[in-house]
């Protein structure tokens, strides 16, 4: 992050001194401000990368300068300092979207870390809404996410067919998707503007889905007492999309082949046949050729249905697309909170990247928010995660595969990092792994310091010293060197 501007806003000359100091010799360039509103001014040009922001000013009240900037400039990482650290300003500074705070007196390499964490979100931040605006010149993606080769694969594959109006099947596990990609293929056809009418064949109760689908005249059944208008009706002009088809009753498949025939339907109870403009999209988990075999689903329906595929990954075979991700849904989860995002640490980005899950981009959704509600500060650590994604001690990584997940995480933080950190890659790198080394192994020292360095195999003060440097919190009292407690 070398040449960002910072903004030191403190009315207290000492505070601005040390803080230019310490963020000048870490390659920062400082601008300072010694009230509210002289501190709204200076952050209000573009050029401020990240403000430090005292709670107590003069001339206006450093929350209300924070409200200001956050209208002003949503994208300010905003970190506040104050020695009245009381939970009700915490609360209050994160709510009104700070990124951080940290209380006086404070430690030079804390303030020096959370600058650093602030901006590296900022960083990952806009270069997601710049790889996103990039896709979505070409078409929108409707919420879709993903930079690695498979998903730009599928992005071609949508642009390709969503000008036609052939028949797509979509084809993945549960979770990767299936929806987003039908609705993206809607947007960017002539029939956007239109209904996407989306139908969950495997949730339906198979002795309601056909009246659903193709609607029915009144007196049909009992409790029918009014016509209604099926799935397809609704849609006319537009989409209908069939999730998980190859779940279909097979009564039902013959009556949508005739769809997908003649296009048009005809009402339960109903005399007659209604003409019907739609274009279909179907989506399914299942492996359809197998089930053509065992005569589960018709063979011609299969035929009629495969016109366009389109295979979606699952999550573990596009790691890189993780970070991404994560990032978009902190984004979608603060403001659904009306809070500023928070980040995940590279430890807990590392537990992430390891897991292979089953549940894919649905599981990754809801881990991620989990998370961000679970997380006090604007930092998630791995303790926020669910167990599922954090190994017991002696065991391996969860779904991690040690020949291949390390360059799969060194991939990736490569994508996410686009350059910002050129020049200190192998400092930045070896500090995300020397820091889950040090805490994983001053707990199996039992907080003992002089027992873990000679785990690691140097000296006590070499580790205290990375202990301080990562900024390492050390909970409870660790052992020292004479064995007496130490805070």
């Amino acid at each position: 992050m070398t040449g960002k501007r910072i903004l030191v806003v403190d009315d207290e000359e000492s505070v601005r001194w040390a803080l230019r100091k310490a963020l000048e010799r870490a390659n920062y360039r400082v601008d300072l401000a010694a009230d509210g509103p002289a501190g709204l001014q200076a952050a209000e040009d573009p050029g401020v990368d990240l403000a430090l922001l005292d709670v107590r000013l003069p001339g206006r009240d450093g929350l209300d300068v924070l409200r200001e900037i956050r209208k002003r400039r949503p994208d300010l990482p905003v970190i506040m300092m104050t020695a009245y650290g009381t939970l009700q300003v915490a609360v209050e500074a994160m709510r009104l979207g700070a990124y951080d705070y940290i209380g006086k007196p404070f430690d030079m390499d804390e303030v020096l870390l959370v600058v650093e964490k602030a901006l590296e979100a900022q960083a990952l931040a806009r270069e997601v809404a710049r790889l996103r605006q990039t896709v979505e010149e070409r078409f929108d993606l409707g919420g879709i996410v993903g930079t690695s080769p498979p998903m730009q694969q599928i992005f071609k594959a949508v642009g390709k067919v969503a000008g036609t109006d052939l028949t797509v099947l979509l084809r993945g596990e549960s979770g990767t998707g299936k929806e987003l990609i039908a609705r993206a293929v809607h947007e960017n056809s002539r029939r956007k503007g239109r209904p996407f009418v989306p139908v969950n064949c495997a949730a339906i109760p198979r002795e309601l889905l056909e009246s659903e689908l193709f609607g029915h005249e009144k007196g049909a059944f009992t409790g029918a007492v009014a016509a209604r208008r099926g799935r397809f009706e609704q849609a006319e002009g537009g989409t209908v999309f069939l999730d998980e088809v190859g779940d279909m009753d097979l009564s039902l498949q013959t009556k949508l082949l005739r769809v997908l025939q003649e296009r048009q339907v005809e009402r339960l109870g109903g005399e007659g046949s209604v003409p019907v403009d739609v274009r279909i999209v179907a989506a399914t988990n299942q492996d359809l050729e197998a089930a053509v075999a065992r005569r589960a689903f018709r063979e011609d329906l299969f035929y009629r249905l495969n016109v366009v595929t389109i295979h979606l990954p699952p999550l573990r075979d596009r790691r890189e697309d993780i970070p991404p991700l994560v990032t978009h849904f902190l984004t979608a989860f603060a403001q659904e909170q009306h809070a500023a995002p928070k980040v995940f640490s590279p430890e807990a980005m590392a537990l992430m990247l390891a897991y292979n899950w089953p549940g894919n981009v649905r599981e990754l959704e809801n881990v991620v928010k989990r998370a961000a509600a679970l997380a006090t500060t604007s930092l998630i650590l791995p303790d926020h995660l669910p167990d599922v994604l954090r190994p017991a001690p002696g065991t391996q990584e969860a779904g991690a595969r040690p020949d291949t997940f390390p360059t799969e995480w060194i991939r990736a933080e490569l994508a996410r990092l686009q350059g910002s950190l050129d020049g200190r890659l192998h400092d930045h790198f070896v500090a995300c792994v020397e820091r889950p080394l040090l805490e994983l192994v001053l707990r199996r020292a039992g907080g003992n310091q002089v027992k873990a360095a000679e785990l690691l195999g140097i000296n006590r003060n070499t580790l205290r010293k990375r202990i301080r440097d990562l900024g390492i919190s050390l909970p409870g009292k660790m052992v020292g060197d004479s064995g007496g407690a130490k805070e």
